[in-house]
């Protein structure tokens, strides 16, 4: 076993670790934070597999902009932050969905793989990935920026409490009397 094995081994484990904080958490805003530990973990072990570019567009997209956009809808939602007696639930049907889900994977990969090795294809170039994402997955990231938008949007609304309701209606003024002559004047 190498340093570089002992190193992604590591790594895996703060990110299962911290995986499992955001998951079990009573508080959102540690929660969130677990969140970046956990991805910035995964990024670290993209570093130890040598790709940089994916472990620098986990940090940039993930940590940068998707957790400081959940972290701002929580804040612009005012949603409660602290633990909360009233999510109280059992944790059993949670970890027996997310125990079967993982074996059903686990299931799913040995079968797929047979435990054979896969070979790996050569090594692509910054050109090379640029024309596929710019290319072949355009519109996924436009949809995905639209999405991003309107959750944006979504929380702004839902911190304002005075948009879709109706303006309060004012009471009339009353109507200043004047006074005519018969012959039109004042």
């Amino acid at each position: 076993m190498t340093g570089a094995d002992v190193l992604l081994l590591a790594l895996g484990a703060v990110a299962v670790g911290a995986g499992v904080l955001v998951v079990t958490t009573k508080h959102l805003v540690r929660a969130g934070l677990y969140l970046v530990v956990c991805l910035g973990a995964l990024a670290g072990d993209f570093l130890v597999l040598s790709a940089e570019l994916v472990a620098w567009v986990q940090v940039l997209i993930y940590v940068g902009a998707v957790v400081v956009l959940l972290l701002f809808a929580v804040m612009l939602t005012r949603a409660p932050i602290g633990a909360s007696d009233d999510l109280d639930r059992p944790g059993w049907p949670a970890a027996l969905i997310g125990g079967g889900a993982g074996l059903g994977l686990t299931v799913l990969l040995v079968d797929a793989y047979r435990w054979s090795s896969v070979a790996l294809p050569a090594a692509g170039t910054a050109e090379r990935l640029g024309e596929q994402i710019f290319q072949s997955w355009v519109l996924p990231f436009e949809v995905l920026s639209v999405l991003l938008l309107s959750a944006l949007v979504g929380a702004i609304v839902l911190s304002r409490p005075d948009i879709g309701r109706p303006a309060p209606q004012r009471p009339a003024a009353p109507a200043a009397r004047v006074d005519v002559e018969p012959g039109g004047r004042r």
